[in-house]
Formats: C-alpha cells, sequence, structure tokens
C-alpha cells in the first residue's frame, strides 16, 4: 500500500479503504454483529487506509497523534466535530482510531461522517 504519489482523499468509501488494505470487506461482516461494532470495525480499516501504513508510536511522547473529535448539537440537529492533538494524558478515543496528520483526520471526520456516527452514537 505504500506509494509515494498516494493521497488518502482517494479513500472515498469503506470499500476504497478496503481495496487500498487488502481487506475483503464481507470479512467483518459476521451474521449478528451489532451496528456499532461493524462501523468501528469499518472505522478500523478506513484509517489504516488513509494512514498509508503508518502505526502510531505510543513510547513516543513527541509523535502527533490526531484524533476527531465530535460534538451532539443540543439542538439535535447536527453532528459538528474538530480534530485535536492528543496531548493529554488520557483520550475518550480508540488508539485503532488515530491519524497520523491533522488533514487526514479532517478528512475522514467529513467524509465518514455517518460511519462515525454509528459508532459513537450507539
Amino acid at each position: 500500500m505504500k506509494s509515494k504519489k498516494f493521497d488518502f482523499r482517494s479513500i472515498k468509501t469503506f470499500e476504497d479503504a478496503c481495496k487500498a488494505t487488502g481487506i475483503d470487506p464481507e470479512a467483518i461482516n459476521l451474521p449478528g454483529l451489532l451496528d456499532h461494532v461493524l462501523a468501528y470495525s469499518q472505522l478500523t480499516i478506513i484509517v489504516k487506509a488513509i494512514n498509508d501504513g503508518w502505526t502510531p508510536d505510543w513510547s513516543n511522547i513527541n509523535q502527533a497523534k490526531w484524533f476527531p473529535w465530535f460534538r451532539v448539537l443540543p439542538s439535535g440537529s447536527g453532528f459538528s466535530g474538530s480534530c485535536s492533538d492528543s496531548y493529554c494524558v488520557s483520550t475518550a478515543a480508540s488508539s485503532c482510531l488515530c491519524f497520523k496528520t491533522k488533514k487526514g483526520c479532517d478528512y475522514a471526520r467529513k467524509q465518514f461522517e455517518a460511519t462515525y456516527k454509528r459508532y459513537l452514537l450507539i
């Protein structure tokens, strides 16, 4: 998957992410699987594809790791979010869902908002 000309914006669908990572999309679609668990599984593949093979080094506190941040609006009419560098000791995000770059993180937050909703809003 590593390519000098890789552009994470080519990952527009879950199927694109599966193709980029060599994963069969049907392999995670198990009978009886709860939808939020399926959404999490899909997001881990999407993140892997957007990160183009990068994995975080959790022993390196100087390495930036980006997580999408979401806020459900009080009116219930929307799902807003922004991205911030993980600089604190703890996080509410899964470590499997972090990004190498802010741009990749922002892209995933917007492009895959519906999948994040399925995962986060049980």
